[in-house]
């Protein structure tokens, strides 16, 4: 009895298995790389290519923080290939007397080798492990080096990470492996540099993959802010030439980021500090031993304040972009928020009772870049997405703190425009406040609380939030039919009268005062804004059904705008959609089976068809203006019954576009809407423009 409790406690063994030291893999070299290449640059597609591109730009780039190199430019060659040419000081061509390899080849061939590990290299970098320049190496099919270095010109080849020399001028050219590099020729005494030119290999990527030109672009443009004085360029491959320079720094990337009216002047604030350390440091013996070391911190900050409600702010360290932020980003917000609420109360625009501003309600309408220098900073996690130096954050503070007094609040010449931005803070805190109370009061009601919801919301009897959908009407004729043509237990349906307000023209004031708005909001129950709250939605999915016309499309288009610019969690989460009611009834005789069809396009196609295989239509096709003109069997069976109806998903997958678009088609600037219609009308269907 025992053995056998015994035998149904663990699984028996499987027969013939063997596990031995013969069955363990060390991959030497760059081979780790080519076997696993998405753990060094994310991903084997568009993206992964892309980013081999940024690393050869940012080695680059590391030359010019170090105050060496004052021209970067791209070549996008027609057969596929990059080239990144620098006048920085060329990478080392003598030989590294640990290794016996040439600096080139080291560089090029050896993961975790380079000059930014604490030597006298670089005080600062963007690359921090001295992977990068390898990791391209292994992932390119070919690579050409040439370095312009000692009034010589020097060059070498890699195959896929193996040094050599290729009989041709393509990768597919006889290659012979040889280590070494040799001096093709001579170059003038000060002309130095780098030119670095790679051939992906096909085999490792997806079929069609191909670097981003326009992330290329932007990169480029990023950084010629970052690092003023410097040039960067990019040609090559029917791309039209541009070369980026912007002395001005990060005043000049606040006012390319800013999409508003200004508010104040954009102002910059600099300064920097030390703070201690403790790394782990090699002692003579090549022990690891911990020390404490004094690092230097520059600071580099511009800011300004507009017209509009978005915040953008954007950190770096080191000209790397810091997605998430970090402790740069902390001490920023933390100082900024203080400043500005001694100012507030010291000017009386705050009373005695009045809560202190939050950092939402100062980060209002602010456009900001946060850019800090740090030697050998520290990230979290894997990527460089967040900094998690915390000496930084204090420095970044106190610069801030200072700054912001000196340059703004105290300066005499700005003495206005600190008096609007004040005004500004303070209003974004009472929306804020008002927004709040109007959520709670929006809450769906219990056994113990009243209903405050607008009357004409014909509201679902379900509370399962999971469920239930919130469908917005357009007109009352639609409502009556919607009642009955939809599911009670878990649609509720709100009428709206005629077009609501276009949010992206008017402040928040007006569009709380607009009843359709606040209707809206109200119902949806989760606030606006900063305050938004996704898991206090009253309803899981937000449906827009609007007739199949030009005011209809209108329509849909302004409450978009309305969820994109004080709803948008409700759009980042894919709850909201639109119906697709359909434009056309085809009944076919014989058939009790009516026909829906949803554009001109397909209403021919499935005409022709049926037409094809002997069956005959029935004249005239019925065509829907409304959706008063269904009744509710049809408006149920097409549109609002989850078996048979089509929703179409409103999704925010490029954040930056979306408000460029918004900004162009619902803005107040008429000049480039005039411009986007006249330049878009040979696209338009004329016979379409009545549906």
């Amino acid at each position: 009895m025992t053995s056998s409790a015994q035998a149904g406690a663990a699984s028996p063994r499987p027969i013939g298995g063997s596990y031995s030291a013969k069955d363990l893999q060390h991959l030497e070299g760059l081979e780790a790389v080519r076997k696993r290449p998405g753990m060094y640059i994310g991903s084997t597609d568009s993206k992964g290519l892309t980013h081999l591109a940024f690393e050869i730009i940012d080695n680059a780039v590391d030359e010019a923080l170090a105050g060496y190199c004052h021209h970067v430019e791209v070549v996008l060659h027609d057969d596929g290939s990059l080239e990144v040419h620098d006048d920085g000081r060329g990478i080392p061509v003598d030989i590294n007397p640990k290794t016996g390899l040439t600096g080139v080849e080291l560089v090029l061939t050896k993961l975790h080798a380079g000059g930014k590990f604490g030597g006298g290299g670089y005080k600062t970098s963007g690359g921090l492990h001295g992977v990068g320049a390898s990791v391209v190496n292994a992932l390119s099919a070919r690579m050409d080096v040439t370095v312009r270095l000692s009034g010589r010109i020097h060059q070498m080849s890699f195959q896929r990470g193996v040094p050599g020399v290729f009989a041709g001028d393509d990768p597919q050219s006889r290659f012979t492996p040889r280590d070494g590099i040799s001096v093709a020729g001579k170059a003038p005494a000060k002309q130095t540099g780098t030119s670095i030119r790679w051939w992906a290999d096909s085999v490792l990527f997806s079929k069609g993959s191909a670097a981003d030109v326009t992330a290329i672009r932007d990169r480029l443009r990023q950084t010629a802010f970052l690092v003023p004085g410097l040039s960067l360029t990019i040609r090559g491959a029917g791309h039209e030439e541009e070369t980026f320079r912007f002395d001005g720094g990060v005043k000049d990337f606040v006012d390319h980021l800013a999409q508003d009216g200004a508010v104040s002047d954009t102002v910059q604030i600099l300064g920097s500090g030390n703070y201690k350390e403790t790394v782990p440091v090699l002692d003579d013996q090549g022990h690891m031993v911990t020390q404490t070391v004094e690092r230097h911190c520059e600071v580099d900050i511009a800011l300004r304040w507009g017209t509009g409600y978005d915040t953008v702010v954007q950190s770096f360290c080191n000209v790397v972009r810091t997605g998430h932020g970090g402790s740069h980003q902390k001490g920023f917000d933390r100082a900024l928020t203080k400043a500005l609420n001694e100012a507030l109360r010291s000017t009386k625009v705050l009373k005695v009772k009045d809560d202190d501003v939050i950092t939402d309600d100062v980060m209002e309408g602010l456009t900001a870049v946060v850019t800090v220098k740090v030697p050998e900073p520290q990230y979290l996690g894997q990527t460089k997405d967040e900094l998690g130096t915390p000496g930084v954050s204090r420095i970044v503070a106190d610069v801030v703190a200072k700054g912001i007094k000196t340059e703004l609040l105290d300066n005499r010449k700005r003495k206005a425009q600190a008096r609007v931005v004040l005004d500004k803070v303070r209003a974004a805190a009472q929306t804020r406040q008002a927004a709040k109370a109007s959520k709670d009061a929006a809450r769906r009601k219990t056994a113990l609380e009243t209903s405050t919801l607008p009357a004409k919301l014909a509201d679902c009897r379900s509370t399962d939030v999971s469920r239930t959908e919130l469908w917005l009407v357009e007109g009352d004729s639609a409502l009556g039919t919607g009642k009955l043509a939809r599911n009670s237990e878990f649609q509720a349906l709100l009428p709206l009268r005629g077009k609501i307000l276009n949010v992206q023209k008017a402040g928040v004031g007006e569009m709380l005062a607009n009843a359709e708005c606040a209707s809206i909001i109200q119902v949806v129950g989760a606030g606006t804004g900063r305050t938004f709250d996704l898991e206090q939605m009253r309803y899981h999915k937000i449906v827009l059904m609007a007739d199949a016309d030009v005011d209809g499309a209108h329509i849909r288009c302004l409450l978009i705008t309305l969820f994109a610019r004080y709803m948008r969690p409700v759009i980042e989460s894919g709850r909201l959609f639109a119906a697709m009611p359909p434009l056309h009834r085809i009944e076919v005789s014989g058939s009790k089976e009516p026909i829906y069809t949803y554009t001109e396009k397909q209403l021919h196609q499935t005409v022709k068809k049926l037409e094809n295989s002997g069956k005959r239509v029935k004249q005239p096709i019925q065509r829907y203006k409304g959706l008063g003109e269904m009744d509710p069997d049809q408006l149920a069976e097409t549109t609002m019954h989850p078996a048979g109806r089509t929703l179409r998903r409103i999704k925010l997958d490029d954040i930056e576009l979306a408000e460029h678009s918004l900004e162009l088609l619902m803005g107040n600037e008429v000049a480039p809407r005039r411009e986007f219609i006249i330049n878009s009308a040979g696209r338009v269907d004329r016979a379409a423009i009545d549906a």
